[in-house]
């Protein structure tokens, strides 16, 4: 699965982004796709993640802030990311799982950055 993502980039405290993630080279349905993120010096952390037919996990950080939101038909996920905070900035990795049992597959990543 090749994963690209787009919507990341330089934002006022308190502002909001939209990133996004299409999946490409696969033609069924994606079992999971989500949102991990990583800043400099820490490890990556889940951000959010949907699962067909399931209800959205949030990581604790950003519930009540970031929404998830999936096109199956497109296999395409977006993150709408609100009330952004300094310690949201990161590199943000939109990854897949094509069954519950497959490794997961990685885009490049997007920065964002939330600084005045």
């Amino acid at each position: 699965v090749q994963l690209v993502e787009s919507g990341g980039g330089l934002v006022e405290p308190g502002g909001s982004l939209r990133l996004s993630c299409a999946a490409s080279g696969v033609s069924s349905m994606i079992h999971e796709m989500g949102w991990f993120r990583q800043a400099p010096g820490t490890q990556r952390e889940l951000v959010a993640q949907v699962i067909v037919g399931g209800s959205p996990n949030y990581g604790n950080s950003v519930k009540g802030r970031f929404i998830i939101s999936r096109d199956n038909a497109k296999n395409t996920i977006f993150l709408q990311m609100n009330k952004l905070k300094p310690e949201d900035t990161a590199v943000y990795y939109c990854s897949a799982r094509l069954s519950a049992v497959s490794l997961r597959d990685w885009g490049q990543g997007t920065q964002v950055t939330v600084s005045s």
